[in-house]
């Protein structure tokens, strides 16, 4: 069903105009990586999933998403996993680290919210990454941000960074650290650049 609903939802979108998509080869060819994004709307989401594609994407949502039960049935089968964000525990990083180990993608929106400030980022992200062994890939999005925004014809543009990893020559909690500040200067400097880009 991902692949009906997201090949889907490409036509759709591309209605309203086509994504540009800027150094995409910056992407780590093996796979089992983080993706973490800006998050400015409920558009971006839709729009990195297409981005990437064929690869699939499994996004962590907070779990109030998986409440409502139609929604929380299409939550599941497009891939997603729920998270308490109010209470995280040793549970939180058990199903990305295991999709991890498989060699899936994660989508995360560090900002844990939709917002166009820069606001401190939560570190579920860098935890993950720390105790999977895997990248963070630093990715930003600028463009429609609502329905409003996407009949308007907004153009969409997302940007990928360098992978991020966590550095093996410091102790884990000093290694996390620095790995957030290269995150969160990535995501920004990202973001700015891609303003700059008609």
């Amino acid at each position: 069903m991902y692949y009906t609903a997201a090949y889907l939802l490409k036509v759709i979108l591309s209605i309203f105009g086509r994504v540009n998509v800027f150094q995409k080869e910056k992407l780590p060819k093996s796979d089992g990586y983080i993706i973490a994004c800006t998050h400015t709307g409920w558009v971006d989401i839709l729009w990195l999933g297409v981005s990437l594609l064929p690869t699939k994407v499994h996004y962590m949502a907070k779990k109030e998403l998986f409440q409502s039960g139609p929604l929380g049935w299409l939550m599941k089968k497009l891939n997603a996993f729920p998270v308490d964000r109010d209470n995280p525990g040793p549970s939180t990083i058990k199903v990305p680290r295991k999709l991890l180990k498989d060699g899936n993608i994660i989508g995360i929106f560090p900002s844990g919210t939709r917002t166009t400030n820069q606001v401190p980022l939560k570190r579920g992200a860098v935890t993950i990454a720390a105790y999977s062994k895997a990248p963070i890939v630093p990715a930003a999005y600028v463009g429609p941000n609502n329905f409003k925004e996407l009949i308007r014809f907004k153009k969409p543009k997302i940007i990928f960074g360098d992978p991020i990893y966590l550095s093996e020559n410091i102790p884990r909690k000093e290694a996390m650290e620095e790995m957030m500040g290269v995150m969160n200067d990535e995501l920004y400097a990202l973001q700015a650049t891609l303003e700059d880009k008609i």
